[in-house]
């Protein structure tokens, strides 16, 4: 993994995009993934393992999950485990999901979101998934060369893997997949969104993606260039009125963009 410290907004977008030349196509289309967050200290713990709590009871969580949240509008459209793991993921329920998105602005978005956190060094993640795609299990990657894509969709990984348990025993060594959620809401599409998910609700991204000498960079962005950051974001309309749509993140919005900066 590489780890670089960025100094200026110039910088940081010449380390975002680093690498987005793709010459086959003839066109900037970069194969990385984007997390960013607001405390540079935050790691890539998954909410079922933080601090080990929920893991033991990743089954019950998501059949309690499944048997109440069935009559909700919208439910009857799920068909697939991963259908069911990415709603309760996008409503706040521990996973062992991860959320990640297609858009390094977004990225950038929550790492300066918090005004809370503003004063703390944050940071992006950037991961590639075509490298760890490379170290998926030969029927996940034979789906990939079958339908002619980068990352799963719920419905290609389902027809691989229908349960979680089928998943967990594809291979004995640690791998992450990155698949697209299907459009739930307005939400999920205007954040580009799409998740991490591993072999196991033990797991830890950060040890796997530690062991990674390619495709994986870590941008950390000191607190003095965070203001900067937020109000480039802002005119340019990444914004919480844009990514949540809705009264919410038209409050969020209006509550962060009027509140006075810290002298």
């Amino acid at each position: 993994m590489q780890e670089q410290h960025v100094t200026s907004w110039l910088e940081l977008q010449d380390l975002l995009f680093a690498g987005s030349w793709n010459e086959p196509l003839g066109r900037f289309r970069t194969s990385f993934v984007f997390r960013g967050v607001p405390d540079a200290k935050l790691d890539l713990t998954a909410t079922l393992n933080r601090q080990g709590a929920f893991v033991r009871q990743e089954r019950d969580l998501l059949r309690a999950f499944r048997k109440y949240a069935r009559g909700v509008p919208g439910t009857e459209r799920l068909t697939s485990i991963w259908d069911w793991l990415a709603l309760a993921q996008h409503h706040g329920m521990p996973t062992r999901l991860l959320d990640w998105t297609f858009s390094p602005y977004v990225a950038l978005h929550f790492m300066t979101e918090r005004m809370d956190l503003l004063e703390h060094d944050g940071a992006v993640w950037c991961v590639d998934y075509h490298q760890t795609n490379q170290q998926l299990p030969m029927p996940l990657r034979e789906q990939l060369r079958l339908e002619g894509a980068d990352v799963f969709t719920a419905e290609m990984l389902a027809s691989v893997a229908g349960e979680l348990a089928t998943f967990d025993g594809m291979a004995e060594h640690p791998f992450v997949l990155f698949f697209e959620p299907p459009s739930l809401d307005a939400r999920i599409v205007n954040q580009f969104a799409l998740f991490s998910v591993m072999n196991g609700p033990g797991l830890s991204l950060n040890e796997f993606l530690k062991h990674q000498h390619q495709g994986v960079r870590r941008l950390v962005v000191p607190a003095k260039l965070k203001w900067e950051i937020r109000d480039k974001l802002d005119q340019a309309n990444i914004t919480e009125r844009v990514l949540f749509p809705g009264l919410d993140g038209l409050s969020r919005w209006l509550r962060r963009y009027y509140a006075p900066r810290p002298r």
